[in-house]
């Protein structure tokens, strides 16, 4: 049987340093009023020892679990199979990752894990909360409220102006109409005049700001041009067999997402259409591995998926820092929040390749 060595302690740690047990409290926990000298020979002896400080107890300390958590309001399968959530994780992780936070990944398959989501986060086991791909009659936005941490949405949530008594929201996002009628006047500008949309789910804002710059260009567009798909591969190709079944002229299809345009493509080019030469096609989001290999490549509207990623954990972070601050001196049920940062709307730019 082999013996473990026991953790080094606190105590250890300042007896290596030569300094008290409360200097590196101060040192390990992030406080301030220790000098750059002390500081230096505390983080020398952790090093040394191999310290690893008691989360709980630290937490205890500093008011901070040093965790986010991370809720898509969709299916793992959706979530795994979208090259859109992969890029937006990946710009949280590095910010979360920078400021030595950890990620947790909360995803909810039906309305039973909207509730076992709302119960974690009021259990205090993460300090906030970044939320996106919520749809408009989702009960998760009231559920974090009721949980009472702080919380910043991935896009523009519906009710974001804060009318329906729920707050108003800190989100970033993108200029979804702004870039819908880039796409658009782009095509009319190709001499295109039976322009068809084929949506995201009108229940999600960024599907409908787009359906509204599509519309702000084609004031008098045909209704059997426009379909409403579901942001996937799958949804493209039934909606581009509904477009050409309803209007055969169609000669350009604006798609609200890459993964609906590249089934667009497929059912164009089964039923013998050329792109552009018959029909122009142009998506939205440009995620590179997809817009870069469909057949042909693909002209799309551009947000820095990435990036919104990176601004929201950086909003969110700011926002718990300054809850903590001011909730120092709170007194028994006072919640201490500070004002809530601004919300961050991202241009957005037509990337032009082969399809229109």
């Amino acid at each position: 049987m082999t013996d473990t060595a026991p953790r080094p302690t606190l105590e250890a740690v300042a007896a290596r340093a030569g300094v008290s047990r409360a200097t590196v409290s101060r040192v390990v926990n992030g406080g301030d009023g220790v000098r750059e000298l002390l500081v230096a020979r505390v983080r020398r002896a952790v090093e040394e020892l191999g310290y690893v400080p008691n989360q709980a107890a630290r937490s205890l300390v500093t008011r901070r679990h040093d965790a986010i958590a991370v809720v898509i309001a969709e299916p793992e399968a959706r979530v795994f199979a979208d090259p859109f959530f992969a890029l937006q994780l990946r710009g949280i992780s590095k910010e979360l990752t920078a400021q030595d936070n950890q990620l947790v990944l909360l995803l909810t398959e039906g309305r039973d894990d909207h509730v076992r989501v709302g119960r974690y986060l009021a259990g205090g086991h993460v300090d906030g909360a970044l939320v996106f791909s919520l749809h408009l009659d989702d009960p998760l936005p009231g559920l974090i409220q009721h949980a009472g941490v702080p919380t910043v949405f991935g896009g523009r949530p519906g009710w974001s102006d804060g009318r329906d008594g729920r707050g108003s929201a800190v989100y970033v996002d993108c200029d979804n109409r702004g870039g819908a009628r880039e796409a658009v006047r782009h095509l009319v500008g190709l001499g295109r005049t039976r322009i068809a949309h084929i949506t995201g789910p009108l229940d999600q804002t960024s599907a409908a700001d787009r359906l509204d710059g599509f519309r702000d260009v084609m004031v008098d567009a045909d209704p059997k041009l426009i379909v409403e798909s579901d942001f996937t591969p799958g949804g493209g190709e039934r909606a581009m067999r509904q477009l050409l079944d309803r209007r055969p002229d169609v000669d350009a299809v604006f798609a609200a997402n890459d993964l609906t345009a590249a089934g667009a493509l497929r059912v164009l080019r089964e039923r013998g259409r050329g792109v552009p030469d018959d029909v122009a096609v142009i998506g939205f989001d440009d995620m590179l591995p997809v817009a870069e290999q469909t057949d042909p490549p693909l002209t799309t509207v551009r947000q820095d998926i990435e990036e919104m990623g990176r601004l929201m954990a950086r909003l969110l972070l700011r926002r718990v820092g300054a809850r903590v601050g001011a909730g120092a001196g709170a007194g028994a049920g006072e919640q201490g929040v500070a004002e809530a940062p601004a919300s961050v709307v991202l241009p957005t730019t037509l990337v032009r390749r082969a399809s229109a």
